[in-house]
């Protein structure tokens, strides 16, 4: 389909469709690494920790579910902008550090702090642990939040309206 058959197309719409693309794979991204390495390969917890292993498991299968749904969307999404040639590296870039920060500092913050459903590790001091998950989160969300700016900022030219090159 050409890009100017495509409902809400511009600057704008181009933006965001690239800038949540990003942000899809970069949930995803968090999501598959944390999966594989913190409860796979260092077995340091499931995704809900507050019952039985067997229970353990079946979240982290859950999880995992959900980061490759993330995955497979995030890729689709960029098949279609590559497709209608309006696929945009830095938006996308920009998406991917947002959602990549956004998921681990919400995981760091809400599913480890608030809500409890696990934590980094177990039986160690858990404040080296939960300063370096949040501080690079942080660092994610951060860069993000200022790439997205700077290229929304291009994709709207500089009268607003300009040809999007973001």
């Amino acid at each position: 389909m050409a890009a100017s058959a495509h409902a809400g197309t511009g600057p704008a719409a181009g933006h965001g469709r690239n800038t949540a693309a990003g942000a899809l794979l970069g949930l995803g991204t968090v999501a598959f690494v944390d999966e594989v390495v913190f409860h796979q390969l260092l077995h340091w917890h499931h995704f809900y920790d507050l019952s039985t292993t067997g229970v353990g498991l079946v979240s982290d299968g859950l999880f995992h579910a959900f980061s490759w749904f993330a995955t497979v969307a995030s890729l689709l999404m960029v098949a279609s902008l590559r497709r209608e040639r309006s696929f945009r590296g830095p938006a996308f870039t920009a998406g991917w550090l947002t959602g990549a920060g956004f998921f681990q500092l919400y995981d760091g913050l809400v599913q480890h702090k608030l809500m409890g459903l696990h934590q980094i590790r177990y039986g160690v001091n858990l404040v080296p642990y939960d300063l370096t998950w949040n501080v690079l989160a942080g660092i994610l969300l951060l860069a993000g939040v200022v790439l997205w700016a700077l290229t929304r900022r291009r994709a709207r030219g500089p009268s607003g309206a300009g040809p999007e090159r973001a």
